[in-house]
């Protein structure tokens, strides 16, 4: 016989379980619209990959998730999508998201279907992404993707499965039924999933006040190695923490997972539905739904397709509308209060009760906590509720935060027994979602630093590296510019020196050409007159001044502009060649002028 352990606290409320278990699961049948949320399930919504107007078939994908954690949405029938819009669906504020509507043809037409024959010949991810494109998640708590939970950390072995079927909430049969009529497939998804994992221990977990559910187990599970526990009934035993401490003794550490200690729960739902996405190639697009309470005439569960609306299956069962006080989605514990009938059956939906204002009264006004310690009797996480409540209701969530507000997993086993009817399940939500938003914004924040922090550093690396390219730059030009300063310095030292040398030369020669010339003129001719030949020597010597001075200041600004700008030294070496010349016949005359001027005084004296 397997070991059982207890674990601590619990509570045991009214069952209420025998209205809806005295019919077998019924076909919700078709309504008139299916409304499809983006987002079922825990992470990153989906994205419409169809557009108004256009025709699907049943089980086409009409919604993907490219980022993030999550898996797609697919068409429950074959129909024409009507709008892409933000309708109401399931949520505690009653918020509305966005969604898709497929008005039904009527003809329920499959698209094309791709079941494996033997799974067991194709490699583990495959069969993963088999169940990931399915669209898969968690159907018994908050909905996890289940292609994600059977991929456990490469360094967590999982040595025992659980197949959670014990149901532990008040009202809800949907399980039950599951296990009474589908035992066989959710045997087939066992096995799926144990192939998966390569588990040591395989047990399927059932309260023991479900007899019908553990004989139709035990029967399936004959001839496997597969055990069927039946435990005793204390509420919340469904818990995932809870159930693994009955079956293994062993507990999930603060802010841990049940993986960090070798141990996986999945939902017997989820089974069926690993089964007929591996061996049927169907998705997700239906689940087992418990419609209960006093304000139905029918109760019962119904296997309904997702998106259909919740007051369609409340006229399957009879809504008597006169009697209705309160609706309920899930169940008294852990549900909510309904505003509307108009929202649409999701991936985690098992539950709704109609109920009457004496089978679900309004809850007493909140007094004052009296202290009785009842709240942490109680509480199946051994929190310290009181405290919780206190800094919750104080808005000091970092003290709440300290006092493990995260390990509470919101079964209002706390709420149950409060004589002062104070609602601490609500505190500790809305406690946590306020911790939730300031996480998110921290890590905005934080996020926005680093991008501000990055681009500074970059800008800085920007402008040194364009400094450096800068003094490269003008590094470069003045050596360049001293180089071509000292060669033309050079150039033009050498070339004024050969032509002040060849200038002299020539101003000799033509000096005694002329004198020669003039002796012998000088033997056939009269004298000459002194005021006619003389020529005008201090304006010669003026214009030979004015020629070297130019000359000078053209010399300058060549070197000048030699430093400065290349483009005007050819300009300028041509206005100073110029100027050469033009001292040259300066001289030329002056030297002209003065050897005239001798012969012509020596005559006169």
């Amino acid at each position: 016989m397997t070991q059982l352990w207890d674990f601590a606290g619990g509570i045991h409320p009214a069952e209420h379980k025998h209205q809806s278990t005295g019919r077998p699961i019924r076909q919700a049948g078709l309504p008139e619209r299916l409304v499809l949320p983006l987002q079922q399930h825990i992470g990153a919504p989906a994205e419409a990959i169809v557009a108004e107007g256009e025709r699907v078939l049943k089980g086409q994908r009409i919604a993907e998730v490219t980022n993030g954690m999550g898996v797609p949405v697919h068409a429950p029938t074959s129909g024409t999508i009507e709008s892409i819009a933000r309708l109401p669906v399931p949520h505690p504020s009653g918020m509305d998201d966005w969604c898709i509507t497929l008005i039904p043809d009527g003809e329920d037409q499959w698209c094309q279907r791709h079941p494996i024959a033997d799974y067991r010949k194709l490699e583990r991810d495959e069969v993963l992404d088999t169940i990931r494109t399915a669209g898969i998640s968690g159907m018994g708590g908050a909905g996890f993707p289940t292609n994600i939970k059977l991929r456990p950390p490469k360094d967590r072995k999982v040595s025992t499965l659980i197949l959670n079927g014990a149901e532990c909430e008040p009202y809800i049969t949907a399980d039950d039924m599951t296990m009474r009529e589908r035992s066989d497939e959710i045997i087939s998804g066992l096995k799926i999933m144990a192939w998966i994992l390569r588990p040591e221990r395989c047990v399927i977990a059932i309260e023991d006040n479900k007899p019908e559910a553990a004989a139709a187990m035990k029967k399936a599970a004959e001839g496997t190695q597969i055990e069927v526990v039946v435990v005793p009934t204390k509420y919340p035993s469904g818990g995932e923490k809870q159930l693994i401490r009955i079956l293994t003794g062993m507990e999930v550490p603060s802010g841990g997972i049940p993986a960090d200690i070798g141990v996986m729960c999945q939902n017997v739902g989820t089974a069926i539905a690993v089964a007929r996405a591996i061996l049927e190639g169907e998705p997700l697009i239906t689940r087992v739904v418990t419609i209960t309470g006093e304000a139905v005439a029918e109760p019962g569960n119904f296997d309904a397709l997702l998106g259909t609306p919740i007051h369609y299956l409340l006229s399957q069962a009879g809504l008597q509308e006169a009697q209705l006080h309160r609706l309920v989605l899930g169940g008294p514990m852990m549900g909510y209060t309904l505003n509307t009938p108009d929202i649409p059956v999701v991936k985690t939906s098992n539950c709704v009760i109609a109920a009457t204002a004496q089978e679900l009264p309004d809850p007493e006004p909140e007094q004052a906590c009296i202290r009785c310690g009842q709240c942490a009797e109680a509480c199946p996480m051994e929190l310290l509720p009181q405290q919780l409540f206190w800094y919750a209701k104080a808005g000091e969530f970092e003290k709440a935060e300290h006092l493990n507000l995260f390990d509470c997993i919101e079964c209002g086993a706390c709420s149950y027994v409060c004589p002062s009817s104070i609602p601490l399940v609500q505190y500790y939500r809305y406690a946590k979602g306020e911790i939730r938003v300031q996480r998110a914004e921290q890590l905005k924040a934080d996020r926005a630093r680093e991008r501000f922090e990055a681009r500074q550093a970059r800008l800085d690396r920007e402008q040194q590296e364009k400094e450096l390219r800068r003094k490269e730059r003008a590094k470069a030009a003045a050596e360049a510019q001293a180089k071509k300063k000292a060669e033309a310095e050079q150039a033009a030292a050498k070339g004024e020196a050969v032509d002040e040398k060849a200038a002299k030369a020539a101003l000799v020669q033509e000096a005694l050409a002329r004198k020669k010339a003039r002796t012998s003129a000088e033997s056939n001719a009269q004298p000459v007159s002194t005021e006619n030949a003389a020529p005008d020597i201090p304006a010669l010597e003026k214009q030979l001044t004015q020629a070297k001075s130019k000359l000078e200041t053209m010399q300058s600004m060549l070197e000048d502009a030699k430093a400065q700008q290349a483009d005007n030294v050819d300009k300028l070496e041509r206005a100073v060649a110029k100027n050469h010349e033009r001292v040259k016949r300066a001289e030329e005359a002056l030297a002209e002028a003065s050897a005239e001027t001798t012969p012509a005084t020596q005559s006169t004296e």
